[in-house]
C-alpha cells in the first residue's frame, strides 16, 4: 500500500507542528503545502523546516494546483476559526473528492450554530464519498470528548464542571487576536461593543456536543467574557502583552437542562500565565453515580495537543463513513506508534 498523502493548507504555528509530526511518522507522506505567506511561498518544505526530508514539496500558494495535481488522501486545514470562514475551503476539498480535517473551532460541532451550512456540508460530503471532521485540543478534547467519555463509567449524572486553565503561548497570531492579547482595556472594550472579539470560540459547540453525546437537549445556552490584565511584562513566540494591558480573556459558559444549571464551563487562557504564579490545568467533575473527579496537571499542551489530535485522527477519518463527522462520530483519538497504512480498513476501501 502507497504511503497516506497528507496536504497542509494553512502554515502557521499548528501547521508547522503537524508536518513536523508528520514527518516522524511511518506510511503517511507530506505531498502539499499551501499558504500565502510571501516570506515561505516558492521555498521548499524542507528549507523551511530545517530538515532533510525524503519527498521533499515546494510551499505554493495555489491550493487548485495542489490538489489537482497530488490527488491527496486527506487536507489538514489549519486556516480558519469559524465555519463561514472555513466553508469556502472546505468545499474546494470535497469537491476534489478529498477528506478534511479542520482546526476551526466551530466545525467541532457546528450543527447548533449554523445548521443550513452544515447540511450542506454533510450533503457534499456524502456525494463526493469523503469525510470532513474538525476537530483541536479544545473544542473536541479535554471540554466536550473527554467528559463524554469518562460518563461512559457512570450510570447516571446529575451535574458537570469544567476547568481549562491554560496557556495561548504556543498559538499563533489569529488566536492571540481573537483572543485580545495585548490590547488596551479601551481597546479591548470597543471591540466588545462592535461584537469583533471572539475570545474562546467553541464553547457553543462543546455544550451541544456534551448534551448530544448524553442523549440531552439543551434549553439554553449562555457564555461570558472577561478580560485578563497582566501585572507584568509578558511575551511569547507570536504576542506581547505589556503590564497592564490584556493577557488573555477568561470565559465562562452555562448549559441548562429545562430550568436547571446542568453543565457549567470555565476556561482562562492567557499567555505566560506563570509570570504571575498560575499554574495551569484541567479539571473535570461529574456529579451522579458514581462521582468522577479529574485533574491533569499541568494542562494537556494546547498546541502540541491539537497537532497531535489532528494528525492522529487521519486513518479514522480516511476509513469512516463519508458525511459531516464530529469527534463523537469516530473512534478515540490515540498515539499511533507504528505504521499508519496498518489503521486503515483496505476491507472497505
Amino acid at each position: 500500500m502507497e504511503n497516506i498523502k497528507v496536504v497542509i493548507w494553512g502554515f502557521g504555528a499548528m501547521g508547522q507542528g503537524m508536518a513536523d509530526m508528520l514527518l516522524s511518522k511511518k506510511g503517511v507522506e507530506i505531498v502539499g503545502v499551501c499558504d500565502i505567506n510571501k516570506n515561505i511561498v516558492d521555498k521548499k518544505l524542507s528549507v523551511v523546516m530545517n530538515q532533510e526530508i525524503n519527498h521533499d514539496v515546494f510551499i505554493l500558494d495555489d491550493m487548485d494546483r495542489i490538489l489537482e495535481s497530488t490527488k491527496p488522501d486527506v487536507v489538514l486545514l489549519c486556516t480558519d476559526s469559524f465555519v463561514e470562514g472555513a466553508y469556502p475551503k472546505i468545499k474546494k476539498i470535497v469537491e476534489h473528492k478529498i477528506n478534511v480535517i479542520t482546526t476551526a473551532e466551530e466545525m467541532t460541532y457546528p450543527f447548533e450554530s449554523h445548521p443550513e451550512l452544515s447540511k450542506k456540508m454533510n450533503d457534499l460530503a456524502k456525494a463526493n464519498g469523503v469525510t470532513i471532521l474538525g476537530s483541536g485540543i479544545n473544542p473536541g478534547f479535554v471540554m466536550d470528548l473527554l467528559v463524554l467519555q469518562l460518563t461512559g463509567a457512570m450510570s447516571s449524572v446529575s451535574h458537570i464542571d469544567v476547568k481549562r486553565v491554560n496557556s495561548l503561548s504556543p498559538f499563533g497570531p489569529a488566536v492571540m487576536d481573537e483572543q485580545g492579547v495585548g490590547y488596551t482595556l479601551k481597546r479591548y472594550h470597543e471591540r466588545i461593543e462592535k461584537n469583533e472579539l471572539a475570545g474562546h470560540v467553541g464553547f457553543n459547540q462543546s455544550v451541544h456536543m456534551i448534551f448530544k453525546g448524553l442523549g440531552l437537549k439543551a434549553t439554553k445556552f449562555e457564555q461570558q467574557m472577561e478580560p485578563i490584565l497582566t501585572n507584568v511584562d509578558r511575551k511569547s513566540k507570536y504576542a506581547s502583552a505589556p503590564k497592564g494591558t490584556l493577557a488573555g480573556i477568561n470565559m465562562t459558559s452555562q448549559g441548562y437542562l429545562g430550568d436547571d444549571l446542568f453543565l457549567k464551563m470555565d476556561h482562562p487562557q492567557q499567555i505566560e500565565p506563570q509570570l504571575e504564579g498560575i499554574h495551569t490545568g484541567d479539571y473535570i467533575d461529574i456529579y451522579g453515580s458514581p462521582e468522577i473527579h479529574m485533574s491533569i496537571k499541568p494542562e494537556i499542551d494546547g498546541g502540541i495537543g491539537t497537532i497531535a489530535i489532528c494528525v492522529n485522527m487521519i486513518p479514522h477519518v480516511i476509513n469512516a463513513k463519508p458525511g459531516l463527522k464530529t469527534m463523537i462520530d469516530l473512534p478515540i483519538p490515540r498515539a499511533i506508534l507504528g505504521d499508519m497504512r496498518e489503521m486503515i480498513d483496505t476491507f472497505d476501501q
